[in-house]
């Protein structure tokens, strides 16, 4: 095919422009391609390892609800599953905060207590890293750990301030501590305001402390 002189430069101008750029051209195309199928790769991976997580979490609470003689090793054997192995997903700390509510029913407290105290120290369960927390510290307060359970309350997040200080006079008043504690419940009815269910409770709590 015949070109024209303006044809011929633009084709020559096109193919020096390709001689000097065409292998960055190349490898940027192959680095979008590879970066595009990698991401895919890793959803397909997150996917399936969200799959097996879930499986565990509902042989958990399968567990947990039937009961039967084996509940016990079922529960922990799923739950230990999910903590090792699956550890960043939301079934992790879903799976340990139903293990530890069906273990403390069947007055197994240290194994319930065992699995608060991995999921009190998930800063990566950024939702339910408090609750286990609080849980936690009722657990350390019926055994009478004080001290122990005291260190789960300090610095909570500000969704569970009022909820953290309501606990901590729970602790307080169990010390002994009687203005202490009355601090602490009077910080948890000024937190959760007048309207919540729950100021009821911390006031009858308040109030049993007036004479101490």
């Amino acid at each position: 095919m015949a070109y024209d002189l303006e044809e011929q430069e633009k084709l020559d101008a096109l193919k020096a422009w390709w001689a000097k750029y065409g292998l960055l051209v190349g490898i940027a195309v192959a680095v979008a391609a590879l970066a595009w199928g990698g991401w895919n790769g890793w959803r397909a991976y997150q996917g399936h390892v969200s799959r097996q997580a879930m499986g565990y979490f509902e042989a958990l609470e399968d567990a947990a609800r039937l009961g039967g003689a084996d509940a016990s090793a079922r529960i922990k054997a799923a739950a230990g599953t999910l903590r090792s192995d699956y550890p960043k997903t939301g079934y992790a700390g879903r799976g340990v905060l139903v293990a530890a509510q069906a273990l403390q029913a069947q007055n197994d407290v240290d194994g319930a207590r065992e699995q608060l105290a991995w999921l009190a120290g998930q800063k990566a369960q950024v939702g339910l890293q408090p609750v286990a927390k609080l849980r936690l510290a009722g657990i350390l307060l019926d055994q009478k750990k004080y001290d122990e359970a005291l260190a789960q309350l300090s610095d909570p997040p500000a969704a569970f301030a009022a909820l953290f200080a309501d606990r901590r006079g729970d602790v307080l008043a169990a010390q002994g501590k009687a203005q202490e504690a009355r601090t602490a419940y009077q910080n948890a009815i000024d937190g959760l305001g007048q309207s919540n269910a729950l100021v009821p409770v911390v006031q009858l709590k308040l109030d049993a402390l007036a004479g101490a």
